[in-house]
């Protein structure tokens, strides 16, 4: 199988004069080695493809293959990670991962909180900013926490983020409107334990790899796992896998999140507790950082003893299986 890879270099935009947290989602080189080296230890031949832009050349010239082992962030809008799969979509080419609907969908944390709420999943009550009046309409009890609507990797998370009165909730939320153009989510502050669940699968068979508890030094941001603790990681973040009844909560709401929303071969769920020791969806990664070295997916899995080459090949495993299993049906 030709197996072609789709991804948004980090250097690349960096060259082009992005700051580095307008990038901070893109991969390294590394990344796209360690991916490309195991697709082909599973016995498949791969070509490097790129960014949405160069798929479009790719495309024009009557190239194909088999299937896209996606991870493309995109860069503009709240459809950015759908870009590529969008394309895809329109010449009938499968690939890795959620579909655009899905990766469209996700990205704005507060339609995703709908969502799983709809589903029953606990998540805590928000607000949507879409402008600096709204910070008016805001009815729920102070602690709160403020972020972009549909940004990742920490972006846009710092000290400020929780917010004790009107007054910082309005500092917070006019800075993040005009820095990130985008809307502002608040939620009910979540004072508990932060883990993450890595998964793989899809529908029925999807099923939890690990549960990992994300502990952060208390020097950092006040203990919040914000954009610089996530690129410091080293210093002032601990990860440790979780076992026992609190694992058993986190795999059930992590699962009940990744299905009601309709993810698919592999991904990330992010929990909190409140303070009543009750786990909360937080956040979804439908397209979960896979660089072999720092994501939190792939530590999670080195500490559950998975390799890398083990994950990637569940990925595909998945993403093949559901493949052939749509055209059969389609066939019928």
């Amino acid at each position: 199988m030709l197996i072609g890879l789709t991804y948004d270099l980090k250097d690349d935009y960096i060259q082009l004069g992005y700051k580095a947290e307008q990038v901070a989602e893109f991969d390294s080189i590394i990344t796209i080695d360690a991916i490309d080296e195991a697709i082909q230890h599973l016995g498949h031949k791969t070509i490097r493809i790129g960014n949405i832009n160069a798929l479009v050349d790719y495309l024009s010239k009557g190239n194909r293959c088999d299937l896209v082992f996606n991870i493309a962030e995109g860069l503009h809008g709240l459809c950015r990670e759908a870009q590529i799969p969008a394309l895809l979509d329109a010449y009938n080419i499968p690939y890795v991962f959620s579909d655009s609907f899905v990766l469209a969908i996700t990205l704005h944390k507060g339609i995703t909180k709908a969502i799983v709420r709809e589903h029953n999943v606990p998540t805590a009550d928000y607000f949507l900013i879409q402008e600096i009046g709204d910070s008016e309409k805001v009815n729920l009890p102070y602690p709160l926490f403020l972020k972009p609507v549909g940004g990742g990797t920490g972006m846009g998370i710092t000290s400020q983020s929780i917010v004790y009165s009107k007054k910082e909730l309005i500092h917070t939320s006019m800075i993040l409107l005009e820095e990130f153009n985008q809307g502002v989510l608040v939620e009910t502050y979540l004072s508990g334990r932060e883990f993450t669940v890595g998964i793989t699968g899809t529908k029925e068979e999807s099923k939890v790899l690990a549960v990992m508890e994300i502990v952060v030094d208390p020097s950092s941001d006040n203990g919040i796992y914000s954009y610089t603790t996530k690129q410091e990681y080293l210093n002032f973040a601990s990860y440790h896998l979780v076992e026992g009844e609190i694992a058993a909560e986190c795999e059930r709401v992590a699962l009940d999140a990744y299905n009601a929303l309709g993810c698919r071969d592999g991904g990330r769920i992010d929990l909190k507790m409140d303070g009543n020791g009750r786990v909360n969806f937080l956040e979804v990664n439908p397209l979960a950082g896979l660089n072999p070295i720092d994501s939190d997916l792939p530590i999670l899995c080195y500490k559950k003893g998975i390799t890398y080459p083990q994950l990637i090949g569940e990925i595909l495993t998945s993403a093949i299986s559901r493949i052939t299993k749509e055209r059969v049906e389609c066939a019928c």
